[in-house]
């Protein structure tokens, strides 16, 4: 709800302070006295266009503050908490200023933000209805809620917006994973090809390295065993061996380190020489008798070491890599086989949650036209009421070839005001006045679904008095037990209706205009009623008239 509107050096406003209350709230005063220009300062905070020339004469910025008890209304605050800011004992600061020259500013709760953030907050909390440009049941998706609301079928909406949205998620999904395997299978034979050449060399880690030594060993066979057979001869097996000598010798060492203890070491490591060249010596034998002279062998190794190079030289540079790279097109070969297990699962989804999208479509449709055809008739039976006699409404439903996320049909309030002529989209009526007569008539409507809860009714009495005034009085009186209501008027049977009535009226301050508000009450609020009936305020029969007014029920 509105609580207090601030304005300075906006037009003719100099300082203004408006205190709105609950209920209906009507302005009136003389004309040209700045009515109109209060709504069109608080459609700045709607989004309103802002351009330098509104800021009053002499002044270097104007400035638009509204505040806003919303302890009550969750979805604004939540809109808060997802900006990082919360409203402080439920209360909302929208500000924005004009300067006259430079750029303009805009805040929510004291933070600098944007006018757009500041609009988005501001249309949740207040509606305009009348000439200006802000008026949220001119908008098709604001239309479709208000028809689902009245329907009751806010969660099958709901349901359908998120099964459209997992739909398009599938469709998404299943989108990415056939471009990928039509991606993957453009070379998947080049794929497998390279695959089953690296599997098919059954390659071993270090393979190469052994298979080196191998072909070395077969390479040089003769020649192993000539100089490992001869080797043995000269270190053990052959007459006078080395391992002999070492023994006579260690011998006559014994002998003498027998006389003399200092010459035991040496002995000793006589002996472990001994023994290891007659170890060597016997080795070598063992090893010259080992050695195979294989030339098929041979063959085979070097036809493998071929293959090994060939397959380094694709994939390497090195064995543990060529394994390496088939691993990687085993698996990238894989995934390609379980693209296509994971294409049909996504295409069976992708027709689960189609089916079930059209189905709550359907239910969704049908709860639309059943709720249409009770509004476009309660709307109806209220237009001549308010002065339009000959004006049809009518809620336009139109199927859509493809269930969209709103559902299976475009909603769309149109209106005639005069007979005989088809009727049009909302938004292309002309008339402030009547426009809000018609905006008058749904709401009173919808009053109790309307989420939005401060009203604004510019020009609704405009072209209408007498009894029709009285009717629209009662309406905006009907309106205001479910909604804040603000409504400017020059009428005295709607002024009469309101609960807290603000005078508005244009002085002059030092040679330049300038607009006041005052809250009227008691005597003073009867004057104001007398002289909008158009007779003198001072009389006594236009002051009982303006008393007779106030006290009809």
């Amino acid at each position: 709800m509105l609580i207090e509107l601030r304005i300075q050096d906006y037009a003719v406003i100099e300082d203004l302070s408006l205190d709105v209350g609950p209920g209906l709230n009507a302005l009136s005063g003389e004309t040209g006295a700045g009515k109109s220009i209060i709504v069109g300062a608080l459609s700045l905070l709607l989004g309103g266009r802002a351009s330098s020339d509104v800021v009053r004469i002499g002044a270097s910025r104007a400035s638009v503050e509204a505040v806003f008890d919303v302890s009550e209304e969750p979805a604004a605050r939540e809109h808060l908490e997802s900006m990082g800011l919360e409203a402080e004992d439920g209360l909302l600061i929208l500000r924005r200023e004009v300067a006259a020259e430079g750029r303009n500013r805009a805040w929510i709760n004291g933070s600098p933000t944007t006018a757009r953030a500041v609009g988005e907050l501001g249309r949740g909390l207040v509606a305009l209805h009348g000439q200006h440009e802000h008026q949220n049941l001119l908008r098709r998706a604001e239309q479709r809620g208000i028809l689902d609301a009245f329907a009751g079928a806010e969660d099958m909406a709901e349901e359908v917006r998120r099964l459209h949205g997992e739909l398009q998620e599938l469709e998404s999904r299943l989108e990415s994973r056939e471009a990928t395997r039509r991606e993957v299978a453009a070379r998947e034979d080049f794929l497998r090809f390279q695959l089953g050449e690296i599997e098919e060399a059954d390659l071993v880690p270090d393979e190469d390295e052994a298979l080196k030594l191998e072909a070395q060993r077969l390479e040089h066979a003769e020649e192993l065993v000539r100089d490992a057979e001869a080797l043995h001869q000269a270190l053990y097996g052959g007459e006078s061996a080395l391992s002999d000598r070492l023994s006579d010798l260690g011998g006559v060492l014994k002998r003498l380190a027998g006389i003399d203890p200092v010459l035991e070491g040496a002995a000793e490591e006589l002996e472990a020489a001994y023994h290891a060249v007659s170890d060597v010596g016997q080795r070598l034998g063992d090893f010259a008798s080992a050695v195979e002279h294989d030339p098929v062998r041979l063959e085979e190794l070097r036809a493998r070491q071929d293959l090994l190079f060939r397959l380094m030289r694709k994939y390497g540079p090195e064995l543990a890599d060529v394994i390496t790279s088939g691993e990687a097109l085993r698996t990238e070969l894989d995934q390609l086989d379980g693209v296509g297990v994971e294409l049909d699962e996504l295409r069976a989804g992708i027709a689960r949650v189609g089916e079930a999208l059209k189905q709550q479509a359907a239910t969704l449709t049908g709860a639309r036209s059943a709720a249409a055809a009770k509004l476009q008739s309660a709307v109806q039976e209220i237009l001549p009421e308010l002065g339009m006699p000959g004006a049809e409404f009518r809620v336009g439903i139109t199927p859509l070839d493809d269930v969209s996320a709103a559902g299976a049909e475009t909603v769309e309030f149109l209106v005639s005001l005069n007979p005989g002529f088809e009727p049009q989209p909302l938004a292309r009526v002309a008339s402030g006045g009547e426009l809000s007569r018609v905006m008058l008539a749904i709401k009173a409507v919808l009053a109790s679904v309307d989420r939005v809860p401060t009203l604004v009714f510019d020009e609704i009495d405009a072209g209408i008095g007498g009894v029709i005034a009285t009717k629209v009085g009662e309406k905006l009186s009907q309106v205001a037990r479910e909604h804040q209501v603000f409504v400017i008027t020059h009428l005295p049977q709607i002024a009469s209706r309101a609960n807290h009535h603000v005078l508005v009226e244009k002085l002059e301050r030092h040679g330049v205009a300038a607009t006041q508000v005052a809250e009227l009450d008691g005597e003073e609020r009867i004057r104001e009623i007398a002289r909008m009936l158009g007779g003198d305020p001072d009389s006594s029969a236009s002051r009982d008239h303006a008393r007779e007014l106030l006290l009809a029920p």
